[in-house]
């Protein structure tokens, strides 16, 4: 009797056991971040949806101020993308990726602009131009001194082997 007793204790603790260790083992997974694919999903038709409407708009537009609708359409389009790529992967080379991308839109839009100035568009463009190198050189210069801190570390430690 008191082995059959002893017998259902442990196959009792057992299974209580069993039960914490599938909660602790299911709680730690909960604690990495995932991608909830169905947010992002819905983040992205959003996005569409307004870049269509965006467009929509150009539409009754003539000339370059359509010109100009449209770029800011488009850039608005693949910011917000570039974006959204960055929130669901927060590696560096997305956040670097889309402010790559945002800085590539608004020099798109400030050259269609440029258009409408028949005696300065080159030296409109030309400055454009030359705000859109800059801003390059900043995020390039950003993302690789977070990189070299990273690599300096590495560099050391394979020199000391």
């Amino acid at each position: 009797m008191q082995l059959k007793l002893l017998s259902i204790a442990a196959a009792v603790a057992l299974a209580f056991a069993a039960n914490v260790n599938a909660q602790t083992s299911s709680s730690t997974t909960e604690a990495k971040p995932k991608v909830d694919r169905s947010a992002m999903k819905a983040e992205k038709e959003r996005i569409e949806a307004d870049a269509k409407a965006d467009k929509a708009k150009c539409k009754d537009m003539k000339g370059n101020q359509k010109d100009v609708c449209q770029a800011e359409a488009k850039a608005k389009e693949k910011t917000a993308k570039a974006e959204l790529d960055a929130k669901y992967d927060t590696s560096n080379s997305k956040k670097r990726k889309a402010e790559e991308v945002k800085a590539e839109g608004q020099y798109e839009v400030a050259k269609e602009k440029c258009e409408d100035n028949k005696d300065g568009a080159k030296a409109c463009k030309d400055q454009a131009k030359a705000k859109y190198d800059k801003e390059k050189a900043d995020i390039k210069a950003k993302y690789a001194s977070a990189g070299n801190k990273t690599a300096t570390g590495s560099t050391s430690m394979s020199k000391t082997k």
